[in-house]
């Protein structure tokens, strides 16, 4: 017992903890048969949270490429994809240039097989995700800035490779009232949720958009939405310092120093990118600010593959913490 609590980190999991309450007190006023979904997720995720952590963090290395094959096969890549690319960063670093091909291909084939779905919102997450890890791992910048300029050309190509509905909803960001009463309506219901929530908003179990339907997805996508509407700016800016302190603490201990070996601090950086751009992604699209698509608010939305792969992941943030904390037990004595 006394080995599991030492690998837990109490401070970020009692963060995780407050986010999550966000989302499940929201749940309880609109729906109690969720909020007990969500309540049952929540008690599953925090097990695979602890149980993760307890795995030596040299078997995560090993494991990464067999790992990445089963996420191929099984398209489960959020589960395991930080992981998978610290490993084949940190061996193969992408300082070395004919290195570079190889990880383009590890990241094109899960980033096609994802969009191909269609899932623009999770290939956007993963997209940030690898460039995030590239960077950490030593990627020049220079060669960075010319890949970014050479997407940016080739944008007006990936239009045509949208699904219909995609396209439509770039339309309908650009100009939501070009159609309010088809693409246009979540962009639309959303935005007027967040603006009637004002300061403090309408109180827990008032939200006229989320309980009376006129919100789709109130529950899941726009589940922000539902929350400035009930709990204003001020409940808003709780839930962002929430997720700032998280992310915070992920990069704490590579700010300090306290982890300098290349596969737990690709990996810390990995996560943290994923998240920020959940987020990101998350709260732009509900606030009109950012065309809409599907993604999650971590640890808030309603599903249990989102609490799980979030569980996960940082179950193995604090499995490979446990690197440095051995360290210095062994110096100690």
């Amino acid at each position: 017992m006394g080995r599991i609590f030492k690998r837990i980190d109490w401070v970020s999991g009692i963060c995780i903890l407050c986010l999550a309450s966000f989302g499940l007190f929201l749940l309880l006023t609109v729906d109690q048969t969720l909020f007990l979904q969500q309540l049952l997720f929540l008690v599953i995720a925090l097990l695979f949270l602890v149980g993760i952590s307890l795995i030596d963090w040299t078997l995560l290395w090993w494991m990464a490429p067999a790992g990445y094959v089963g996420s191929i096969l099984f398209l489960f890549l959020s589960y395991f994809g930080p992981s998978i690319l610290a490993r084949f960063l940190t061996q193969y670093s992408p300082r070395n240039v004919r290195f570079v091909p190889l990880h383009m291909i590890l990241f094109l084939i899960p980033f096609f097989l994802v969009l191909k779905q269609p899932d623009l919102g999770s290939s956007l997450v993963y997209g940030g995700l690898w460039i995030s890890m590239l960077v950490a791992s030593g990627f020049p910048f220079g060669f960075l800035v010319v890949f970014v300029a050479l997407g940016a050309l080739l944008l007006p190509f990936g239009w045509h490779a949208l699904a219909v509905y995609q396209k439509s909803r770039i339309l309908t960001f650009l100009n939501p009232a070009l159609d309010p009463r088809g693409a246009g309506y979540n962009a639309l219901q959303a935005m007027i949720a967040v603006g009637s929530g004002q300061l403090f908003g309408r109180g827990l179990g008032r939200g006229t958009q989320s309980h009376l339907r006129f919100l789709p997805e109130f529950h899941t996508d726009f589940m922000f939405a539902t929350l400035i509407e009930e709990l204003g700016f001020v409940g808003g800016a709780l839930l962002l310092a929430g997720y700032g302190f998280l992310l915070w603490r992920i990069l704490s201990p590579l700010v300090r120093g306290s982890i300098t070996d290349a596969f737990p601090f690709i990996y810390s950086i990995g996560l943290f990118a994923t998240i920020l751009t959940q987020i990101f992604i998350n709260t732009g699209m509900n606030m009109g600010l950012i065309p809409i698509t599907g993604i999650t608010l971590p640890f808030v939305s309603y599903g249990g593959s989102s609490l799980l792969s979030l569980a996960i992941s940082f179950g193995f943030l604090w499995a490979l913490q446990q690197q440095k904390r051995q360290r210095t037990d062994i110096a100690i004595r």
